[in-house]
């Protein structure tokens, strides 16, 4: 499974992102929580 190592990198890039650009959080959130959605959901099959 790969979602381990996924993670803190997605974690990472999103918090360059909100350094660099404060105006996108709430995009940069909204990617987060829906790239650790699927994720989750393709981790439980």
């Amino acid at each position: 499974m790969l979602h381990p190592v996924i993670n803190p990198i997605i974690a990472l890039l999103a918090g360059i992102l909100i350094l660099i650009f404060p105006a996108i959080l709430n995009y940069v959130v909204a990617i987060y929580l829906i790239i650790i959605g699927i994720i989750g959901l393709v981790g439980a099959f």
